[in-house]
């Protein structure tokens, strides 16, 4: 046995480990994304480098083995950081999205091609759980929403953008004409109690969410209904009144108390309010400065100033959102404000001291080229861009026919991808460096398995699988310096290449460059029991109407 010291404590491993070895019989966890156990490391992604505090030189912990004494530094913020520059340096030509544009697009960022894919195959079920799980109100948006997804969406540039606003509608409608309308799950109750004063779109997905999270809610409206300006900038042939109540019944069958004809425009008003509830939440729509300031709050030139990354006002334990901060913005964006606005008020009623809507790591493909469509045009169909009339809906297969008009950009192995985790953990930065990415391609088209070399970090662990495995033709690395790519030799098809062992190559892959064909979301996400949480980065601002 040998004696290290990882992180000043010391472990005993047999002579012959790694350091990645010895690190994980102290439970700790060292990223990699080149090495898998059992093969020879290729040392190529340096993500897992650690220190040798004895020499200080920096060394990959995939390919140095253990020596008696030796002594590792694995969590400094030296270490932090050179591991962070390693992923950006990866990051730099990766050629891939994990989430798709109109999921950047939607202000409530939705897992549009999750749905989508869930409306092709007749779970319509699952899709309206999707759409809730980041939307309150979808049979309303889908009816009023300026619908900036489909600005979005990637196919805009090919023909048309997928109508995914009409489809949200469709999924929406059809579960609210159920007897058994789809209602979200809630967390036990953790006995805290919010008012949410206002209840426009941004104060009922609010309620909404602090309900899911298990907070007694009550709304406390100056109207006879639940509703905001959802009742009064929108007509009735826009948005009609039974689907709005039906859309509001069921956040308050969630177990929302409501306060009606109730007004709270003064400073002892909302101190009544703070000494009852344990948050505040206002959602009181488009509010002057004296208004503000005669809640004792501190006013900006559109209404209630508050700290752009968290919702908070000047006064603890009151949150102000929607067109109370912004003086006009969409509806989705009021709805995605509220959403958001839960989430920060769950951190302080939980007690954290920093309040944060964290950081989610996304690589993105950006602007796409002409070519470059044609590539994306080829995993889709033909089919044009078509949308019910008005007062009507989509039929189940004219729903499924408009869905599979998605180019699916969301990563295959979105939420199962270990550069995206790493990417995230460390906060890389996906544009700290900069430049010409290659064109965007998928090779094997016509196999069962696709792969994305843009995708692809030249890990080399497909090609030493093929290799175990004596798959006749395998991958091989093609090219010379920069420019070496994996390849099927021979000008091969990658259904040759991998007979034996493509679910294993594809289970290896660190980045999703490789796929089966037909796989347009992982079955299991990755597990990550056990591994440390993400680094507590901040949001970016608010983002802008």
């Amino acid at each position: 046995m040998v004696k290290v010291k990882i992180d000043n404590r010391e472990a005993d491993v047999p002579a012959g480990s790694n350091i990645i070895d010895a690190a994980e019989q102290l439970g700790v966890e060292i990223p990699t994304l080149c090495y898998l156990k059992g093969y020879e490391p290729s040392t190529s992604c340096q993500v897992c480098t650690v220190k040798d505090s004895v020499t200080g030189r920096l060394i990959p912990a995939c390919g140095t083995k253990v020596a008696e004494g030796m002594q590792i530094d694995c969590e400094t913020d030296e270490i932090f950081n050179v591991r962070r520059t390693a992923l950006e340096l990866l990051l730099s030509e990766h050629v891939g999205d994990c989430r798709a544009p109109c999921d950047f697009a939607c202000p409530a960022h939705m897992d549009i091609p999750l749905m989508l894919q869930q409306i092709s195959d007749e779970e319509l079920r699952n899709a309206i759980e999707t759409v809730k799980e980041d939307i309150a109100l979808p049979a309303v948006l889908g009816r009023v929403c300026p619908k900036p997804c489909e600005k979005g969406c990637r196919r805009k540039g090919a023909d048309s953008p997928v109508a995914i606003c009409d489809l949200k509608r469709y999924v929406a409608d059809v579960d609210l004409a159920t007897d058994d309308p789809y209602l979200a799950p809630c967390k036990p109750d953790t006995g805290k109690r919010v008012a949410v004063v206002g209840s426009g779109p941004s104060g009922l997905a609010a309620v909404y969410y602090l309900r899911r999270d298990g907070h007694g809610c009550t709304f406390v409206e100056k109207n006879e209904l639940l509703g905001g300006r959802l009742r009064t900038e929108e007509s009735e042939a826009d948005l009609p009144r039974d689907v709005l109540d039906g859309e509001i019944n069921q956040i308050v069958r969630l177990g929302a108390k409501h306060r009606m004809q109730t007004t709270i425009s003064t400073k002892d008003e909302l101190d009544s309010l703070c000494e009852e509830f344990d948050a505040v939440v206002l959602a009181i729509g488009k509010t002057l400065p004296e208004r503000v300031e005669q809640l004792g709050l501190r006013a900006s030139k559109k209404g209630i100033d508050v700290d752009r990354e968290t919702y908070s006002t000047n006064r603890r334990g009151v949150f102000a959102v929607g067109n109370s901060l912004r003086g006009k913005g969409m509806v989705v964006r009021s709805a995605a404000d509220g959403k958001e606005a839960a989430f920060i008020v769950n951190q302080f009623l939980e007690g954290k001291r920093e309040l944060s809507l964290g950081y989610e790591f996304s690589s993105r493909i950006g602007r796409v080229e002409s070519g470059e469509i044609d590539e994306f045009l080829a995993g889709s169909i033909s089919a044009e861009r078509t949308v019910p009339e008005c007062g009507e809906n989509y039929v189940q297969d004219g729903a499924a026919e408009q869905s599979d008009r998605c180019f699916d950009c969301t990563c295959s192995s979105h939420g199962n991808c270990k550069l995206e985790y790493w990417s995230e953990f460390y906060g890389a930065n996906p544009n700290r460096y900069p430049r010409e990415r290659r064109p965007y391609e998928v090779v094997g088209r016509e196999s069962s398995v696709f792969f994305e070399p843009g995708k692809c970090i030249k890990c080399e662990l497909c090609i030493k699988i093929a290799d175990r495995a004596s798959e006749p033709l395998g991958l091989a690395f093609v090219g010379r310096g920069f420019d070496v790519l994996v390849s099927v030799p021979f000008d091969g098809e990658m259904d040759e290449a991998l007979t034996k062992v493509a679910a294993d190559c594809i289970s290896a892959c660190p980045t999703a460059a490789l796929s089966f064909a037909e796989q347009r979301r992982p079955p299991v996400l990755l597990d990550i029991e056990g591994l440390p949480d993400a680094a507590p980065l901040q949001n970016s601002a608010l983002p802008a109407d």
